[in-house]
């Protein structure tokens, strides 16, 4: 159902509100808003066309819609404020558009978006032209043409199978299984019966377990399969894939559709989505034998960011590549250190504290660590192996680029290696008593996330933390007061204030006036909702669904989240290729005009929702 064009001033005011359309001059926005027709989509309709689509822009006004692939699969979900449509960049998959809930849209036509792209170069860059070279990225949560992580983000895990799945009974031989890859042209089969998966064979395996070992190829394919082997479901993103390969060191995951072999992707299959190189630095790393070998591959990381800031990938996707790397290293320096030391005597967990934990690093990041031990423990009997094996660890990675924590908060300071039991007293304390160093320690080690080893001895102290936090008023006050003193630099009539002294004059601080008060923001709202989350976007949304915040705040943080970690990653990568050693601090004059408008807008959403925060929990 449509409106008519004339006297639409919810229209107006929505222009003048969106970060896009109200960049436009007052005159043409007053025109847009009596000319541009209004409609409204019912729940489970069709919002568009295919081939609406690619001739026509649609900008969301209010209620939530889907955008679809082919097989009617849903690739992206949109929010008031959002457009899609007019554009072959933003996931070549999407054919349809189907409303979740009522939706009210305006659409505009290719000749007078472009006639607006002529009139507002501010609008150009927030919605360029799919079809110029080297167009830029989008203001919308859709994704951008030129950002392939991103890509894979929206693109279903379905949408990579290219055949139906090449299974084999457990009782196949290796020799019939070799044939049948050949002639299939496959790099592996999967194991099947009863249609339950049972393992997978990769070429690898042939070559390693078969032609290296000199085993009898008569012998059934079980006794060289990788049994239970990781998969993924059909509906996961693309990006998934990526860092499970990425992660674990493995180029084949098997696809589920529920309990259903739907089939299987490789590295591959990614790397045709353009998106790759980490999975093999992944590999590369996992094959060091040493210290030197995990050093000459981590150079690489910066030349990653690169290509990811090249591509104009979301700040959200590089922090997840770039942490997965950091992962891989971690892991491979705790197989390097006990492949020298030996097994280790009793369980551990090593854990990632900080930007680690949250994935979200870039190339200039120290090391936050902690081991929680299993409480067997014994100092007399085990200390000298896990501080044998923690030193070796931290120094690797200290080797690799990431400087030792300058406040020492890494396992190899006796302190953050601690049995299970006394991790638990270290919290029961700062929650209870929470004094100024408590409160910079929860800070630090409430963000976790385990490594490498047993798993269970963090997820039950994380538990117990949780516990402990869910409505702690007197705790939560604190934690808002400590919160509170990253503030988003700006002045006295809310325009941006630079450092005014010293090495950094003239620059802010991208990290900690910037990306560190949203951390602040989403830590405290997981604390107090009992949200087990840790990446500060998940968190944002949790803190939504669970009430501490509206959807429109939560959605504005992570815009500005994503905008202000964004720009830090293009400066870094700038420095980078100028040679320098990447930091956080940027000068206002290195942006253009528009994206200062910007930055400021983002600081000024922070602090509006520290404002509120603060008055929830005055002491």
């Amino acid at each position: 159902m449509t409106t008519p064009p004339l006297h639409q001033p919810l229209l107006l005011d929505a222009l003048e509100h969106h970060r896009a359309w109200g960049t436009l001059p007052r005159e043409t926005r007053e025109r847009l808003a009596q000319t541009l027709p209004m409609r409204t989509v019912a729940a489970g309709d069709e919002a568009s066309t295919a081939a609406d689509l690619h001739e026509q822009l649609h900008w969301l006004l209010s209620g939530t819609l889907q955008l679809l692939d082919g097989q009617q699969q849903p690739v992206v979900t949109l929010y008031p404020g959002e457009w899609f449509g007019l554009h072959t960049g933003a996931s070549t998959d999407v054919q349809h558009s189907r409303a979740l809930t009522a939706c009210t849209l305006v659409s505009l036509d290719r000749p007078t978006v472009d006639a607006l792209r002529q009139e507002a170069s501010s609008l150009a860059y927030l919605l360029p032209d799919p079809g110029a070279a080297g167009s830029t990225r989008r203001a919308s949560g859709a994704a951008s043409g030129g950002d392939p992580a991103l890509n894979l983000m929206t693109t279903p895990v379905r949408s990579l199978i290219k055949r139906a799945p090449i299974t084999l009974p457990p009782h196949t031989s290796i020799r019939e299984a070799a044939q049948l890859m050949c002639e299939k042209r496959v790099s592996s089969v999967l194991i099947v019966e009863q249609d339950h998966l049972f393992g997978v064979v990769t070429d690898r395996d042939l070559r390693n377990r078969v032609i290296a070992a000199g085993l009898d190829t008569q012998r059934p394919i079980m006794d060289i399969a990788t049994l239970a082997p990781m998969s993924i479901d059909v509906q996961n993103p693309a990006f998934d894939a990526l860092l499970l390969m990425a992660r674990h060191n493995i180029h084949h995951v098997p696809v589920l559709d529920g309990q259903r072999i739907a089939g299987m992707i490789t590295a591959t299959d990614l790397t045709e989505q353009h998106s790759t190189s980490a999975v093999y630095l992944a590999g590369e790393i996992y094959k060091q034998a040493s210290v030197e070998g995990l050093q000459q591959a981590s150079a690489k990381i910066r030349r990653l960011q690169q290509s990811l800031a090249a591509a104009e990938a979301s700040a959200y996707s590089t922090g997840h590549i770039i942490t997965a790397i950091t992962d891989a290293i971690t892991t491979r320096l705790l197989q390097l250190g006990e492949a020298q030391l030996g097994p280790a005597p009793i369980d551990y967990v090593w854990v990632a504290a900080g930007s680690q934990a949250r994935n979200e690093q870039t190339a200039k990041s120290d090391q936050d660590n902690c081991m929680v031990l299993d409480d067997r423990y014994d100092e007399a009997e085990h200390g000298k192996y896990f501080k044998a094996l923690s030193q070796f660890v931290c120094d690797g990675l200290d080797a690799c680029g990431y400087i030792y924590c300058p406040g020492e908060m890494m396992a190899m300071t006796d302190t953050w290696r601690q049995p299970q039991k006394k991790w638990a007293e270290y919290f029961s304390r700062w929650t209870s008593q929470p004094d100024p160093k408590a409160l910079m320690l929860t800070c630090v080690f409430f963000d976790l996330r385990a490594i490498h080893g047993k798993t269970e001895l963090l997820d039950k102290l994380r538990s117990d933390v949780l516990g402990r936090t869910q409505g702690n008023s007197l705790f939560l006050s604190h934690m808002v007061g400590n919160a509170l003193t990253h503030q988003p630099p700006l002045g006295m009539f809310k325009g941006i204030s630079t450092i005014r002294s010293g090495e950094h004059k003239g620059s802010i601080d991208l990290k900690h006036t910037g990306v560190v008060p949203i951390v602040d923001l989403a830590r405290v709202y997981a604390l107090a909702g009992g949200d087990a989350a840790v990446n500060t976007h998940d968190r944002l949304t949790g803190a939504a669904a669970g009430g501490a915040i509206s959807e429109q705040s939560a959605r504005d943080l992570r815009d500005a989240l994503e905008f202000l970690a964004y720009t830090r990653i293009q400066h870094q990568a700038r420095q980078i290729s100028r040679g320098e050693a990447p930091d956080n601090f940027m000068r206002p004059d290195d942006i253009s005009n528009f994206e200062r408008s910007q930055l400021k807008d983002a600081f000024n959403v922070v602090a509006s929702l520290q404002s509120v925060l603060g008055q929830r929990y005055r002491h």
